[in-house]
This record gives structure tokens, sequence and C-alpha cells, in this order.
């Protein structure tokens, strides 16, 4: 795998469509940014030679620990795993979901109580498990907010060179 771009595009790809996982493939392929998906079990399709898929072990955590240390300022992560996106947020790398939401700095702290008022809905049986949609909405949103970012990135990284 090529390797020439600083930026890399890191995918939590345990829980990533499959409709985001050949966006992020073909944006890898097109602009030549080192794409690695990472999951605690084999991902299929996951191929080029921008691509890599690095299988973590079995655990809680193994795979948003594994992606957490792979990051740099400058990189892209797709997640939908709120935690893990408020622990990127942190180390400065910019972070989007699925549908392209954005997670930042002012909004993590919205988006984790959200998360947590959430999971004690579930936990005391007041909702139970959503079926969430993934469709040509849902995937438009992610494209055009993974585009900018990816591309704002590459441009940032390009001024940097000598």
């Amino acid at each position: 795998m090529p390797l020439e771009s600083v930026v890399k595009i890191l995918v939590d790809a345990d829980s990533c469509p499959r409709l985001t996982r050949e966006a992020v493939l073909r944006a890898s392929a097109r602009t030549g940014v080192a794409a690695v998906f990472v999951a605690n079990r084999p991902i299929p399709g996951i191929a080029g030679d921008t691509a890599v898929m690095e299988r973590c072990p079995p655990g809680e955590g193994a795979a948003d620990d594994r992606i957490v240390a792979l990051a740099r300022p400058g990189d892209l992560a797709v997640t939908r795993d709120i935690p893990l996106a408020s622990r990127l947020v942190e180390g400065a790398i910019r972070v989007i979901d699925d549908r392209g939401r954005v997670y930042t700095h002012e909004n993590m702290r919205e988006q984790l109580s959200r998360r947590d008022f959430m999971v004690s809905l579930a936990q005391n049986g007041l909702i139970g498990e959503q079926a969430r949609s993934y469709g040509r909405r849902e995937l438009k949103a992610f494209a055009d907010s993974f585009d900018r970012i990816l591309c704002g990135l590459i441009r940032e990284e390009t001024r940097r060179l000598p």
C-alpha cells in the first residue's frame, strides 16, 4: 500500500455500512490517501492499493484502542461510536459518522450526553433496539461531509509540504 500521504482515513469498520465503506474505498483510490479499516472480525470487500484491513483481537474496545493508537492530527476517522469519537476529537482528529455528522470539541459534550441518555432509557426498558435505515439520503450526507473534510485535509497537507 503506498503511504506517500501523511493523511489517513481510519474507519471503525465493525458497524460501518457497506455503502459507506465503498464510498471510502473509492475516495481513497481517487486521492491516494491511505484508508485503514479496523474491526474485530473480517470485513468483506476491503481491497485496493490504498486500503488495508486491520483485524483486532476480540475484546471490548480493542478496535477502538487500535484506531486511537493509529490516529494522528490531520487524519480523518469515520465512526458512529460516540465515546470513540470523543477520544479522537480530544486528539485533534477530524471525525464524522456514517451519516455525515461532524464531531467537534464544541458538540462532543452534547453528543455524549444524548448517547448516555439513550443508553439509560434502553437499560431501563423504556426503549428497544432501534433499527436505523441507511439509504441514498444518508449516503449523500456522508459523502458530502467526507469529501469536504478530506479535501480540506489534503489541501492543508499540501501547504505544509516544502
